[in-house]
């Protein structure tokens, strides 16, 4: 599934083509694809409105319009790109939600799994009320990072995949994280000294920053708007890399299942220990 770089990748790769453009309709195959409200009062709720911006919260793309908020949900297999009514693209075979935008363009959702979305609403808190503070924000300070750790026992990499704990973290960059700030995944949250929890807060943030500069993880089916790859998935310190030796230590990467997620780390570099 997409995480907070990728999502923020393609809302920095919509911007251009997208904002300023009307909507005019929309058509769709797949009723579930259009969560809220029901596909008949969506269409008849989202046409004529421009779109003034567009934003993230979390791993949720906001399109924000003359009235509403259009919001989109990529979940494994999600893209969302801006192309001409008569140009034919790859992902087009899976596109189940066609918006029809002025000029002659389309903006298309195509999801191949037909686990993403779309809905109109006010405010995302209408459908994701418990959302977690977002990692880059300044809100997000290691004194209150230590707060919220402190009111956890369970294991380190389960809460922060926790949404409503911390938002936009997924499995490779909770893994990264963990590894940079040389922490077992499976410690008890409460256990994390100060050195390891501001060791911790530094790494969410370095991984992201980097992983937004890189334009995102192209492993399995995410690509940017314009149908190219992001290039993290060159840089990965232990995702994906089990057997293979440790970039640090030279020790063999070894892979579990934490919070029913694979899970890769360094069992040197980060001991089962507190």
């Amino acid at each position: 599934m997409p995480e907070l770089p990728e999502v923020e990748t393609v809302v920095r790769g919509l911007r251009d083509p997208l904002i300023g453009r009307v909507i005019h309709g929309v058509w769709s195959d797949w009723t579930k694809a259009i969560r809220y409200p029901d596909p008949a009062a969506f269409e008849a709720r989202i046409a004529g409105q421009k779109v003034c911006a567009i934003s993230r919260r979390a791993k949720y793309i906001l399109c924000h319009l003359d009235h509403d908020i259009l919001v989109v949900h990529l979940k494994m297999t999600g893209r969302l790109y801006v192309a001409a009514d008569d140009e034919l693209h790859d992902s087009d075979r899976w596109v189940h939600v066609r918006f029809q935008l002025d000029e002659g363009r389309q903006l298309r959702f195509s999801d191949s799994r037909k686990f993403g979305f779309v809905s109109l609403v006010n405010t995302i808190e209408e459908i994701a009320p418990h959302l977690g503070p977002e990692p880059l924000s300044d809100a997000f300070t290691v004194a209150e990072f230590a707060a919220r750790l402190a009111r956890h026992h369970k294991s380190i990499k389960a809460l922060l995949l926790d949404q409503a704990f911390l938002a936009g973290v997924g499995n490779i960059y909770a893994d990264e994280s963990l590894h940079m700030a040389m922490i077992h995944p499976l410690r008890a949250a409460d256990s994390l000294t100060a050195d390891e929890t501001a060791r911790l807060h530094h790494a969410i943030r370095v991984v992201l920053e980097n992983g937004i500069e890189r334009e995102g993880a192209s492993v399995n089916w995410y690509r940017k708007p314009d149908g190219t790859a992001g290039s993290a998935q060159n840089h990965f310190a232990v995702y994906d890399r089990s057997g293979q030796a440790c970039l640090t230590c030279g020790s063999p990467i070894e892979k579990s299942r934490v919070a029913q997620r694979g899970t890769h780390y360094c069992p040197t570099c980060q001991p089962l220990t507190g």
